[in-house]
């Protein structure tokens, strides 16, 4: 209300108004204060009818007995409900319509009721005079007019372009941010409410960068599709690559051991496990299949295909594998009490595995949308250099959540603790470096994408 409020004194004051027709003023120009400015130079008469604001020089009591109205106005019979009574209150705002109190009582708590806040006319036939907010308050029941205000303060945010309402449930809290919609091709404007919640300020969506809006509506139009995602096969449960035996991923974490025959595998690509921490990990990267003899096996729309469910296989999994992560709450504090138990280490020390969970977490979110990113990626010199950040982080986040899922052995919580304090800022370090590299080239225009991001 305090922003509203400066809003209306700074108009009142400079075109002379009283302040409840400067406040129907900027609410039908939304808040546009130079917009507002102009228009009334040009033809103040024009603005103020076409806004609602009746302005004649005369006072109008608002709130008045029937038999006390002037000469000609008695004997007064209300339009809606018809009655006459000499003894009944009438009310009209500036233009003069008058009915009694009972039926625009009842006529403003309906509009209310319905959602409507910024622009209630009179319940006149074609009259387009606004019911300014002082009389509302005279009007309506306490709990009506707290639900008005409600309405105004979530049209005001609606209207300012850098203010938004945070997304989280329950949430009523507004956020601030002065990045213009034209900006939204190179940057991602991340905000973090009071609350805690952390979204993109550009489209309401959960935190996704490094992608930028044009690229997540994309995508997420794109995972919709049937077309698409008929064609790929849940992968909750899948064969173990030696002996066949089906396996079900019940962690975050993709290092899988077949309980059957002890093979060690990558959940991601099902490649050898002891290849993802050498000069071999490839499970990041996807493979263009340039030989001649993979793309005569292979139509064109197949290798599309085929690249489109690579890029989701990875993304899926990351978003699955964050989902799971959360159960790992439970069990690291759980952990954390037996840790403090077995060990002098004090509650405020043992924090350390709730804060190696957030950052796993944050972490696999962002994984999730480099594979987004990634797959409307144009194939430049620059995008080998994305790819081997993204594998970095990709590694690094999940030897961090190996190290979170270990059995917790006493004489061993002094080495467990340095090794995950150390991974944790290693794991951030990462991602930052990710982040700030991805987000130079949006700024540089270093980036070449498949499709049209303007």
């Amino acid at each position: 209300m305090g922003c509203q409020t400066k809003e209306i004194d700074q108009v009142t004051t400079i075109l002379g108004l009283r302040s409840k027709d400067a406040a129907t003023l900027l609410r039908y120009f939304r808040w546009n204060k130079e917009k507002l400015f102009e228009r009334y130079m040009e033809d103040s008469d024009k603005v103020l009818h076409s806004a609602g604001v009746y302005v004649d020089g005369k006072d109008v009591n608002m709130l008045v007995p029937a038999k006390k109205l002037p000469s000609d106005l008695q004997p007064f019979m209300c339009e809606i409900c018809c009655d006459d009574d000499p003894e009944i209150d009438t009310v009209c705002v500036a233009c003069g319509h008058r009915f009694c109190f009972t039926c625009y009582q009842h006529y403003l708590t309906q509009k209310i009721r319905d959602g409507e806040s910024r622009r209630i006319e009179c319940p006149q036939d074609k009259c387009n005079v606004i019911v300014d907010e002082a009389t509302v308050q005279r009007i309506v029941a306490e709990r009506t007019m707290i639900r008005y205000r409600e309405l105004l303060n979530r049209t005001f945010v609606d209207d300012i372009d850098h203010l938004r309402w945070c997304p989280a449930p329950d949430c009523e809290y507004a956020i601030e941010c002065h990045v213009p919609s034209t900006s939204l091709t190179s940057i991602v404007p991340t905000v973090q409410c009071n609350c805690g919640d952390v979204f993109c300020f550009g489209c309401g969506y959960p935190d996704h960068q490094p992608a930028i809006c044009a690229i997540v509506k994309k995508w997420m139009k794109k995972c919709e599709d049937d077309s698409e995602t008929a064609n790929w096969i849940s992968a909750h449960t899948k064969e173990c690559p030696k002996c066949n035996s089906t396996i079900e991923k019940n962690g975050g974490c993709n290092h899988m051991t077949c309980r059957k025959c002890r093979h060690e595998f990558c959940w991601v690509c099902m490649g050898p496990w002891s290849e993802h921490g050498t000069s071999w990990y490839n499970c990041n990267r996807f493979d263009e299949r340039s030989s001649s003899e993979a793309r005569e096996n292979q139509t064109q729309s197949r290798l599309s295909l085929e690249r489109y469910l690579h890029y989701y296989n990875r993304y899926a999994n990351h978003e699955q594998s964050a989902k799971l992560d959360q159960d790992l709450y439970q069990k690291t504090e759980r952990k954390m009490e037996e840790m403090q138990q077995t060990s002098d280490l004090s509650w405020i020390e043992v924090q350390f595995l709730k804060k190696a969970v957030d950052v796993t977490v944050q972490c696999r979110m962002t994984l999730k949308w480099t594979y987004a990113f990634a797959f409307y990626l144009a194939k430049t010199n620059e995008t080998a250099l994305f790819e081997d950040n993204q594998r970095d982080l990709e590694m690094a986040t999940e030897q961090l959540s190996e190290l979170l899922e270990k059995p917790l052995e006493r004489e061993k919580i002094a080495q467990l603790r340095q090794a995950v304090l150390d991974k944790s800022v290693y794991v951030k370090q990462r991602r930052e470096v990710l982040l700030e590299d991805t987000a130079k080239g949006l700024l540089e225009g270093r980036w070449s994408f498949i499709v049209d991001v303007k």
